[in-house]
C-alpha cells in the first residue's frame, strides 16, 4: 500500500446496513486502490460496526463511533476531520459506485491536471418508489457559467450531492452545520471561489433517492428554506441578485412558498436584513393574479420585467 493516501471515502453513517453493504461493496470492486475508507457511526447500536468488520481485509478502513449524535452535516465534517488523504469522496450511505472504474475515472483527472482541486460527475438517480432511473448530465451552459461565478449555483444544485464531488483536503471548507437544504450549495460556492474545477462527463454514481432523506423534510418547508436561503445570500453578498438566473431562482422561491409579506418570512425564522430587490419581487407578485403565477412562461416574463425594473433602482 502507498505511503500516502491519495483518495479518503469518507461515510457518515446512520442505521441503514442495506445500502451501506451495497456501498461498499461497489467499492470492494473499484480498479483504483490508492484509497481509505472513513465511516463514522451515528447509530444507537453495532450493526454498522458489526458490518464494517467484515470489510476490514478488503481495504483500509477506519471506523469510528460518534459519542454523542452529530446529525447532518455535523457528521459529514467529522469523516473528513478523520481523513488522511488529500483528496475527499464524501459518499452518503444511500449512494454507490456505478462500476469498478468509477474511482479510477476521478483519479485520472487528479493526475492529468494538478491545478484541478474540484471534481464532479454526471451521476443517476435510483428512485425506491416509485423504482425508476433518471441519468443526470451538466450541461455545457451551466458549466461556463460556474466557472465565470460559483453563485449561480443558487439558482440550480447542477453539480448534484456531495456523492458525485471529489475534492482536496482543506479544513477552511467545511460544510456549515446551520444548513440542511442549501448545505451542499454553500460549500460548492465557498470552494470553487478558490479552486478550479473539472466535470466528468459520465454517471459514475448511482444516487439512492428515498423518503429517508433530510431534504424530503425540507422540500418547501419555510422554516428551513426561507433562514437558509437568506443565510446563503448573506455569504454571497446581495449583488449577487444582479444575476438573472439568481434572482429568477429567488422569484421561484418566494412564489413555490407563497410569500405573501415580509411578516412570513419572519414568521420562518428569519430576523436578519431583508434586501430591497426580495421586497420589490414580494410587492410584484402581489399585483399578479395567483392562477398566472402558475403558468410558467407568464410567471417568468413577469420575473424578468421584474428584474429590469430592480436592475434600474439598484438599492441595496
Amino acid at each position: 500500500m502507498p505511503d500516502q493516501i491519495l483518495i479518503s471515502i469518507c461515510i457518515p453513517a446512520y442505521k441503514g446496513i442495506d445500502f451501506l453493504q451495497r456501498l461498499l461493496d461497489s467499492i470492494t470492486i473499484q480498479t483504483f486502490k490508492n484509497f481509505e475508507v472513513v465511516v463514522t457511526d451515528d447509530s444507537p447500536d453495532e450493526t454498522v460496526n458489526t458490518l464494517c468488520l467484515k470489510y476490514q481485509n478488503s481495504f483500509r478502513l477506519q471506523y469510528y463511533r460518534n459519542t454523542t449524535t452529530l446529525g447532518t452535516p455535523a457528521n459529514w465534517n467529522e469523516a473528513i476531520r478523520k481523513a488522511e488523504g488529500e483528496w475527499i469522496k464524501l459518499m452518503h450511505d444511500d449512494d454507490w459506485f456505478s462500476d469498478e472504474h468509477s474511482l479510477e475515472s476521478f483519479a485520472e483527472i487528479i493526475a492529468n491536471d494538478r491545478s484541478i482541486a474540484f471534481i464532479f460527475s454526471a451521476y443517476k438517480n435510483v428512485y425506491l418508489n416509485p423504482s425508476r432511473t433518471k441519468n443526470i448530465f451538466a450541461s455545457r451552459f451551466w458549466i461556463r457559467k460556474l466557472d465565470k461565478n460559483p453563485a449561480v449555483l443558487f439558482s440550480g444544485n447542477f453539480i448534484g450531492p456531495p456523492s458525485v464531488v471529489l475534492h482536496k483536503k482543506n479544513l477552511d471548507f467545511l460544510y456549515d452545520d446551520r444548513m440542511k437544504w442549501l448545505v451542499d450549495i454553500d460549500f460548492y460556492i465557498r470552494y470553487l471561489s478558490v479552486g478550479r474545477s473539472s466535470y466528468i462527463h459520465k454517471t459514475l454514481v448511482n444516487v439512492g433517492i428515498s423518503d429517508r432523506q433530510v431534504t424530503k423534510n425540507a422540500f418547501r418547508n419555510r422554516t428551513i428554506e426561507i433562514p437558509e436561503s437568506f443565510l446563503l445570500l448573506e455569504k454571497t453578498g446581495v449583488k449577487i441578485l444582479k444575476n438573472i438566473a439568481v434572482f429568477d431562482a429567488w422569484w421561484r422561491l418566494i412564489r413555490n412558498l407563497g410569500i405573501k409579506n415580509e411578516e412570513n418570512i419572519r414568521q420562518s425564522g428569519y430576523d436578519g436584513n431583508i434586501p430591497s430587490k426580495i421586497t420589490g419581487m414580494i410587492r410584484a407578485q402581489q399585483k399578479i393574479p395567483a392562477q398566472w403565477l402558475k403558468i410558467g412562461p407568464i410567471s417568468k416574463i413577469c420575473m424578468f420585467a421584474c428584474f429590469l425594473f430592480a436592475k434600474g433602482n439598484p438599492g441595496d
